[in-house]
């Protein structure tokens, strides 16, 4: 189920990477074995919105295109991925990732990979994007199964428009979860303590 194009700096930025090729590169081949189905989180695990519920997508197979601006695929082998799009009626939206690699090795070092391209990504869209002002900002660890990480991101154009993001990377054995919500806005309108709750669900709730 597609998420409803938001006309904001991410939206704009992701479509623009997409075009040049600069994320979601095929993965290359390698199958990692299948293993059960990783659960997902329920619209009403998101952080709560002020004025709008959250609707959920299916359950879908593949990378979603939603977290194309900072996470790819590019050199990572064909792990098992599905998605799971969130959605309100305003200019909020939400994306869970879960990944299943071959061995608990391998996906304490997708985890870290996922996480630094999370930790370098204001960096990048600044260089890439010249008329983009990015900050990422440094959320902290949280003590739940292999452990997740949670950071921030906020763009905004010479335009003026805002988007801010929250992104988390966490791990359950040889399962890896990504969560991402965002709106437009800034900083002081990440709900930062909610969205701790849901990384910390999504990794529970895996198995």
């Amino acid at each position: 189920m597609s998420m409803r194009i938001r006309t904001s700096a991410l939206t704009a930025l992701t479509v623009a990477a997409l075009a040049t090729g600069m994320v979601l590169t095929a993965p290359a081949a390698g199958a990692a074995p299948k293993a059960a189905a990783p659960k997902f989180l329920s619209a009403s695990q998101l952080p709560p919105h002020p004025t709008s519920s959250w609707t959920a997508g299916l359950v879908t197979e593949g990378f979603p295109e939603a977290l194309g601006l900072c996470v790819s695929t590019e050199g990572m082998l064909d792990y098992d991925y599905r998605h799971r799009e969130f959605r309100t009626d305003l200019d909020t939206s939400a994306v869970q990732l879960t990944v299943v690699t071959g061995t608990a090795g391998q996906a304490k070092a997708l985890a870290k990979h996922y996480d630094d391209l999370i930790r370098t990504c204001a960096d990048r869209i600044e260089k890439s994007s010249p008329d983009v002002d990015a900050e990422g900002r440094d959320y902290g660890t949280l003590q739940v199964e292999e452990g997740a990480h949670v950071r921030g991101l906020n763009t905004e154009t010479s335009g003026g428009a805002t988007d801010v993001a929250l992104l988390s990377v966490g791990r359950d054995g040889r399962t890896v979860s990504v969560v991402q919500w965002g709106q437009l806005g800034d900083f002081n309108d990440a709900p930062v303590a909610a969205f701790k709750k849901t990384t910390t669900t999504a990794v529970n709730k895996l198995y």
